[in-house]
Order: structure tokens, then C-alpha cells, then sequence
């Protein structure tokens, strides 16, 4: 377990405690904090409190993260579409609808499930829950991602993508008519303080760029072409939303009146890195998805 200790200053007087803590860092969302409230992981002045408990000056906030539940994964036979497989990674085309890691909760039917059946060998980094996992994409999103089987990959991708030599490109319908060929979004992204289980532009938040061009316009859409430079969370969602053009079907992000296309029309298209181990540049491209060729054409009408 993880303690950590803050004292209320004049900014949080009168603040809910769960509003509070949530606060501390952007991982932590609202709900998961009350959980902690509730099970006496948070103590204020050395006291359990319930979650309405307002702050004052100077109380002395106790947290004590407890160590994440640890799930037993089950390899599960899946239909894997692996684009490139060595002793070091692994390039897998994530199908539309599938989470990439299991979750309390949610323990089947994931990519892990099915990597864990496929191959024996996955870098143990980020724990059970993630063997192999360096980054991911989101459940509606699909597309390509780069897996490590051993912990030497694992440390050496995770590099690239902290240096920013990672080529990802991803493949959207947005809302609106995009006037310009090309665009760049600066702009920092962090936990929604309105909504915890979002993301939104906020002054403190990471660091993000989202660069994109147009490929179509259409009477109400726009087709772009989005390259990351950073891999926040809901990274390109967000940016796109920021400057007025939502993605299409996007449940989370988008307007009401949407596209039923059950999910963002959002797709991974091209992978680009160097082996962990040989150095060599490899890149891949997957095409676009049945379902999103057929909203295009439908579009083009």
C-alpha cells in the first residue's frame, strides 16, 4: 500500500472531501475516491469521515492507497489478427468494440484474454492485469497495437513513446466541415473536474499535441487523418471536440445527434517504430474497417 499526506490549505476550505482527494492527482476518479472514503483508506485528522465531510484549514488528510485488486486472467482462444510476431513484439490489429486490458468487473473477452492464449510470453511491466501492454486504444477505437513480449521490449517501446518516435496515425469522421487542409492542436489535457470519468482541456493537465489533415469533406463531416505527437487519454477525442469538430458516433465527447455507428468512428491506421532489439524501422498499416468504409460511402451520397 501507498500513503500519502496533505494539509487543507485556504484553496480547499470547505470543499467535500472526495472532491478534495480527487483533486490530488489526475488518475483518481471521483467515484474511486469515495470507494476509498468508504472502505477507510482516507483519514482526516486521523478519523474515518464520510464523503460530504467539508474541509477546513488545516486538517491533515491521510491517504492510503490500497494495492489493486489482482485478477485472475484467463487465456481465452481468439481469432487474432497479428500483423508481425518475433521473440521481442508482437502487432496486433484491435477489432471495434474489444477492451484491451481486463478491468474489475470486466475479466473476459479482452485483448489480454486472447494474447494470453496465443502466446506464452508477454513482459510482466505493468502487472497481470496488462502483460504485454505498452500503450492502448480505447474499446470503439480500433486498429494497431504494438505488444511486448519481454520486459527488455517492453522498457525500450515505452522509450520511443516517451520520446515522441512513435509513428501513429489514426483515421476519423468528425462532425462539422473542417474550412482548412491542415491543423495542429496544443492544448493540455487532463481529468474533467466536472465529470471524472472524462477528459477535458484544463490549465494543469499533460502536455498534448494532436496534428491532422483532411482527407474528404462532405455536406455535414469532414474524413481527417489525425498523427499523434503525445498519447494522452481520449487524446484525439478531446482535441477534435476542443476545436468544434467532434468525432462522429463518439457516445462520451460528441453531441447528442450523432451517427448510430456504436462508437467513434476512429481507427489506428498506421504503426511505425523501431525493433526493441535490432533497431530497425518497421511500420504497418491496417485498413479502414468494414463498417467504416461503408460510413464513408454512405457519406459520399
Amino acid at each position: 500500500m501507498n500513503k500519502i499526506e496533505k494539509t487543507i490549505d485556504e484553496n480547499s476550505v470547505g470543499e467535500r472531501i472526495d472532491k478534495a482527494v480527487a483533486a490530488m492527482d489526475q488518475e483518481w476518479s471521483r467515484s474511486q475516491v469515495q470507494q476509498w472514503i468508504k472502505e477507510g483508506h482516507v483519514l482526516v485528522n486521523g478519523k474515518e469521515v464520510k464523503t460530504n465531510y467539508k474541509c477546513f484549514f488545516n486538517d491533515v488528510i491521510e491517504i492510503v492507497i490500497p494495492d489493486p485488486e489482482e485478477l485472475n486472467v484467463i487465456p481465452e482462444e481468439m481469432d487474432l489478427d497479428i500483423y508481425y510476431e518475433d521473440a521481442d513484439v508482437l502487432v496486433v490489429n484491435k477489432p471495434k468494440g474489444m477492451v484491451v486490458h481486463p478491468a474489475p468487473g470486466h475479466t473476459t473477452g479482452t485483448l489480454v484474454n486472447g494474447l494470453m492464449a496465443h502466446c506464452k510470453d508477454l513482459s510482466g511491466i505493468n502487472g497481470v492485469l496488462r502483460p504485454g501492454i505498452v500503450h492502448r486504444i480505447d474499446k470503439d477505437t480500433s486498429g494497431l497495437l504494438m505488444v511486448a513480449k519481454n520486459d527488455l521490449a517492453h522498457e525500450r517501446l515505452v522509450n520511443q513513446l516517451v520520446a515522441k518516435t512513435v509513428n501513429r496515425k489514426y483515421k476519423a469522421v468528425v462532425h462539422g466541415v473542417i474550412p482548412h487542409d491542415y491543423g495542429t492542436i496544443n492544448a493540455p489535457l487532463g481529468r474533467d473536474q466536472k465529470d471524472r470519468q472524462s477528459m477535458a482541456i484544463v490549465d494543469d493537465g499533460k502536455h498534448a499535441v494532436t496534428h491532422f489533415n483532411v482527407l474528404e469533406r462532405f455536406r455535414e463531416f469532414t474524413f481527417v487523418e489525425c498523427k499523434l505527437e503525445t498519447g494522452r487519454t481520449h487524446q484525439i477525442r478531446v482535441h477534435m471536440k476542443y476545436i468544434g469538430f467532434p468525432l462522429a458516433g463518439d457516445p462520451k465527447y460528441g453531441p447528442r445527434k450523432t451517427l448510430s455507428i456504436d462508437g467513434q468512428a476512429l481507427h489506428a491506421g498506421v504503426l511505425g517504430f523501431e525493433h526493441p532489439r535490432t533497431g530497425q524501422y518497421l511500420e504497418f498499416e491496417a485498413p479502414l474497417p468494414a463498417y467504416f468504409e461503408d460510413l464513408l460511402t454512405q457519406l459520399r451520397i
